[in-house]
């Protein structure tokens, strides 16, 4: 029998990486704001630089930037020396990321940020290192063990690190440019998260669709409008073009004793207690949808007090939002 246990070694390596997480944020000081505002002044572009594992986690890094609004790319260190350099202009900023800073593929990355006055921001555990010194901006990553054994070293609570204050950067980089879910839905148009950020100006129906009449408008009319329209509701508008109230179907059952005799303004339910906004997201929506103070199926979407569209709860389910 072995005395191997999967679970006791998982719970060792997550408790080391955890451990060496904290370390690093208890740590975080002036150099991560330096770093954080030196990307936000980039002109150019964020490069994202690194060999090895360190790499990986660099190319990652650029993708997470990328995603939230900055212009970042990756540029693999050994490529750089082969021409790629020719990628990096002088209004951009790199970002270079070495465990022990003395990777040697990184000597012609530093040497061209140096002759070209690039700023670059340093990724290191090892201060007194050629990528150390060469930094304008040096994030010192904690010197914490690796979480497999000692002889192994293998990049593991190292790249943990690397990671972890990449994401610190770009999410502290997005809320300095004031970023919102708007954004964010330019650079994630397909998949869960393109649909969970789609708004309401997205999918509603527009004016054609809208089943709308005037205050004075005779029942029998509203009744013709509510039908073609085939939205079960109608919006009532008064002189200025505003929402004054909806007739539903509950509406048409309170007044059924004479209901032909009256106008719309007469059956209506005034001020419809849920309307959206264009630019509001569709998960709110459907949110406000769903809440029983009542529950319903549609709603008009006003601007100004105005309706401009009319969203069903099927559109927004056909959409993927959940």
């Amino acid at each position: 029998m072995s005395d191997f246990d999967a679970i006791t070694v998982g719970r060792r390596v997550l408790a080391a990486e955890a451990e060496a997480l904290g370390q690093m944020g208890a740590g975080l000081g002036a150099a991560f704001s330096r770093a954080v505002e030196a990307l936000f002044a980039a002109k150019g572009r964020i490069v994202c630089t690194g060999i090895g594992k360190s790499g990986h986690v660099a190319r990652k890094i650029a993708a997470t930037l990328a995603s939230t609004g900055s212009t970042a790319m990756f540029v693999h260190a050994t490529e750089a020396s082969h021409g790629d350099l020719g990628m990096i202009g002088a209004d951009d900023v790199i970002l270079a990321l070495s465990k022990t800073g003395e990777t040697r593929e990184l000597a012609d990355v530093i040497a061209y940020a140096k002759r070209f006055h690039i700023p670059l921001i340093a990724m290191t555990a090892v201060a007194d290192s050629a990528l150390g010194r060469a930094a304008d901006i040096l994030l010192l990553l904690p010197d914490a063990p690796e979480a497999c054994a000692p002889e192994l070293n293998a990049p593991t609570t190292s790249t943990t690190l690397q990671i972890a204050l990449g994401d610190a950067l770009a999410v502290a980089l997005l809320e300095r440019r004031g970023f919102q879910p708007q954004d964010f839905r330019i650079f994630h148009p397909g998949g869960k998260l393109g649909a969970m950020l789609r708004t309401v100006g997205d999918l509603m129906h527009g004016a054609e669709e809208l089943p709308l009449v005037g205050l004075d408008t005779p029942m029998r009319q509203a009744l013709l409008v509510m039908t073609e329209k085939r939205w079960g509701i109608v919006g009532v508008t008064d002189a200025d073009g505003r929402l004054a109230g909806a007739i539903t179907d509950g509406d048409l059952r309170r007044h059924i004793d004479g209901l032909l005799d009256h106008a719309a303004g007469e059956v209506m339910t005034a001020g419809p207690k849920k309307t959206v906004r264009p630019g509001m997201l569709a998960s709110e929506a459907l949110a406000l949808m769903s809440d029983p103070a009542p529950a319903v199926t549609v709603m008009f979407a006003v601007a100004d007090g105005r309706p401009v569209g009319i969203l069903h709860v099927h559109d927004i389910l056909r959409a993927g939002v959940m």
